[in-house]
């Protein structure tokens, strides 16, 4: 994990004598200087941050390494028959849904995450698979409407779902029996997919969004869940899974937002406890009492509160409101200094959010080695520049601090912008050049309006790449200072509100041992530096 620097953005912090003086030519150079030092990276990038819950690995702009199924509709997925119930999201109604795509193998066993990760295997990309744990799962696909139509429908029109078989698995598995079982689950799933290419892991999310289990899911759980239900039923699972799979990575607990990590969504046990806090610490005591690590991701979800205009960031409008907020609201993630207008940072007195090294001071405090991962998350405006922006943004912020994994969940309105950002990172040529897996150190003290994001690579090629964000609604001159690294040769490519596609730009210029940066506006750029 990199270096947990909390950089001011106006102050600024000391670089390593390895950063180039600046000479009188320099001097040439208009606009903030911003220094990057090429010498000794922060740490690695991981390759997990380039993720998606949509499984369309046909699109050459993201080239995606990770993967996940998840959604409302996982936590009663019966993979013994592919049923699944909606919850609140549809009518509290069990279904076929899942699988209305591909009626011909509806009925086989654990065929919906089996196609998912059979696709992500495909292209080296890993996957992270739901298992259902509030402890019940749909037994049928019908008949249509809400389940508590069917007399005595708990028992009917679900099975008991739980983390470990009594005794041997079996394929197919028991269709008659009343319960399903999730290590049986895990077991044929982790033998389906034996010989894995590097990278192409599968790995297991603690059900989705149980905070919110008592709203989403009623028909199966009603009550809110408690601090000590989610911890028990962890253990119980991440026991079952690690035993059937030891080499794997568990997720939990797929919290849905804020109010989830502060209060577990007002559990009844609260007590004014944090809920990470006694999660995690909860964790390594279990790790303790079982002798080996159970929960190895904390997994968050985010959906920013940031409003413009009156209006939340996530929706897909475009006012100018809406849009300054939404490109500035990623600062929330890591800026000690930047207040956002939401109910969260009013609930903190007006104080900033400064998210990732909130979480880390927990995860250092209560179970350090725990890696970090945000398995769904969402900036809006994904049809439209600014959301290119936000998005390209999240990921370089992402690679920065340390995160291990993340995944977009795509919303309504269309996300070619959202889209084409990823590949500042994954293909800005339209031939396979990525973003390095090294994060350098930069000093920006104009972070309200540029964002930059350098990197350089562990093997292979000399060269720097950074990923370069213009808020400005005007062309912005910025000056850009190297230390550590001479430069031969300057590749540009830029993303405008033109179109949705990178294009060779001309926005750096060589000056001395400086480059001149004259951005276009409203941009997403990428310079590679030999």
């Amino acid at each position: 994990m990199p270096l947990d620097k909390r950089v001011n953005p106006i102050m600024g912090i000391m670089l390593a004598p390895l950063l180039l003086c600046i000479s009188c030519r320099e001097q040439a150079l208009t606009g903030t200087l911003v220094k990057v030092n090429a010498g000794t990276p922060l740490g690695l990038i991981s390759p997990y941050i380039y993720g998606s819950n949509e499984g369309d690995w046909a699109k050459p702009e993201r080239h995606l390494t990770m993967g996940r199924q998840g959604g409302n509709r996982m936590t009663a997925y019966n993979w013994t028959n592919n049923a699944s119930n909606a919850g609140s999201d549809w009518k509290n109604q069990s279904d076929d849904y899942l699988m209305q795509h591909d009626q011909a193998h509806s009925n086989v066993p654990g065929e919906f995450p089996r196609k998912a990760v059979a696709e992500a295997q495909a292209v080296n990309a890993a996957f992270l698979v739901t298992i259902p744990m509030a402890g019940y799962v749909s037994a049928d696909k019908g008949p249509d409407g809400d389940v508590n139509q069917t007399p005595n429908y708990l028992q009917t029109r679900f099975k008991v779902s739980e983390p470990k078989k009594p005794g041997p698995f079996t394929y197919p598995p028991d269709l008659k029996g009343p319960k399903v079982y999730q290590d049986e689950f895990v077991a044929w799933l982790e033998k389906k997919f034996t010989n894995r290419a590097p990278g192409a892991e599968i790995w297991y999310s603690l059900d989705n969004e149980p905070d919110l289990w008592s709203g989403t899911h009623s028909r199966i759980h009603p009550k809110p869940p408690t601090y000590a239900e989610i911890v028990d039923r962890t253990v119980a699972m991440t026991k079952a899974i690690k035993a059937v799979a030891p080499k794997t990575l568990s997720f939990g607990p797929a919290s849905y937002g804020w109010n989830g990590y502060v209060t577990f969504q007002n559990a009844p046990d609260a007590n004014g406890r944090d809920f990470l806090d006694f999660y995690l610490a909860s964790m390594k005591s279990a790790e303790q009492q079982s002798g080996k690590r159970l929960l190895d991701v904390l997994d968050l979800h985010w959906y920013p509160e940031a409003q413009g205009d009156g209006k939340r960031i996530t929706e897909s409008a475009v006012t100018p409101g809406i849009v300054k907020a939404r490109m500035q609201s990623t600062r929330s993630l890591w800026d000690p200094t930047y207040v956002e207008d939401s109910w969260i940072a009013k609930s903190l007195g007006g104080k900033p959010i400064d998210l990732l090294h909130r979480i880390k001071d927990k995860i250092a405090k209560n179970y350090p080695g725990t890696k970090l991962a945000f398995t769904e998350y969402q900036y809006g405006g994904a049809a439209d520049i600014s959301g290119a922006i936000a998005q390209a943004d999240a990921l370089g912020i992402f690679g920065r601090e340390g995160v291990f994994a993340a995944c977009l969940w795509p919303m309504d309105g269309g996300s070619s912008f959202a889209d084409t950002a990823f590949s500042a990172f994954r293909n800005y040529d339209g031939n396979g050049a990525q973003f390095g897996d090294q994060a350098l150190e930069v000093v920006n003290p104009d972070a309200a309006t540029v964002g930059i994001y350098a990197s350089k690579f562990s093997k292979g090629p000399a060269k720097l790449v950074l990923v370069i964000t213009n808020q400005n609604a005007t062309v912005h001159k910025c000056a850009l200072a190297i230390g550590g690294m001479k430069g031969s040769s300057l590749r540009q490519f830029s993303l405008t509100s033109a179109q949705p596609k990178f294009v060779g730009g001309q926005f750096a210029e060589k000056v001395g041992n400086g480059i001149q940066l004259t951005l276009p506006a409203m941009s997403v750029n990428v310079l590679e530096i030999k």
